[in-house]
């Protein structure tokens, strides 16, 4: 019963990616808030890559309902749309890394 009552308020982005600009060898920070936890299959990608969570992708959840990924130590070819899914729920943003001019 307390599953089918889950099932009927189906999850909602609260809080959705923003579009980041950094530096190169600067960390870009990502952000997606459910309105509540137990979202299955959560995803993170970049331009269509899946992203794992490792020394420079750090993938981490709070509460089962803010996901965050951080891109450390990013380079000019990372600038590209990152996704976040988690079931049916889907937001983007755009990473743009910036050279630093001399």
């Amino acid at each position: 019963l307390l599953l089918l009552c889950h099932a009927e308020e189906a999850a909602v982005i609260v809080c959705g990616l923003r579009n980041t600009d950094v530096f190169v060898g600067e960390s870009a920070t990502f952000t997606c808030e459910l309105s509540h936890p137990g979202v299955k299959n959560v995803q993170w990608w970049l331009d269509g890559t899946p992203l794992h969570n490792n020394l420079v992708t750090e993938i981490s959840e709070q509460d089962g309902r803010i996901h965050t990924l951080t891109l450390n130590d990013v380079a000019c070819h990372d600038s590209g749309t990152v996704t976040f899914r988690a079931g049916s729920l889907i937001s983007s943003a755009k990473l743009l890394v910036k050279g630093i001019s001399s």
